[in-house]
């Protein structure tokens, strides 16, 4: 796990986006949501390009997949 501490506020800065999505569009949710920086970041330094949902997403942050 990098700069995110709390699962919830990863489902914050994802919250509204369409899925699938790239990882493009989770950072620009992110920031429209105004997710802290570290989340940003985390999220635009995903290995992976595509996500399924919210879950996805979670599991290539958080290493639980």
């Amino acid at each position: 796990m990098g700069g995110i501490d709390n699962p919830i506020e990863l489902q914050k800065a994802l919250g509204g986006v369409d899925y699938p999505a790239d990882r493009d569009s989770l950072v620009e949710n992110a920031r429209r949501k105004g997710a802290k920086e570290e989340v940003v970041k985390e999220l635009s330094s995903l290995k992976k390009d595509r996500f399924d949902g919210p879950d996805d997403v979670s599991k290539a942050v958080f290493g639980n997949g």
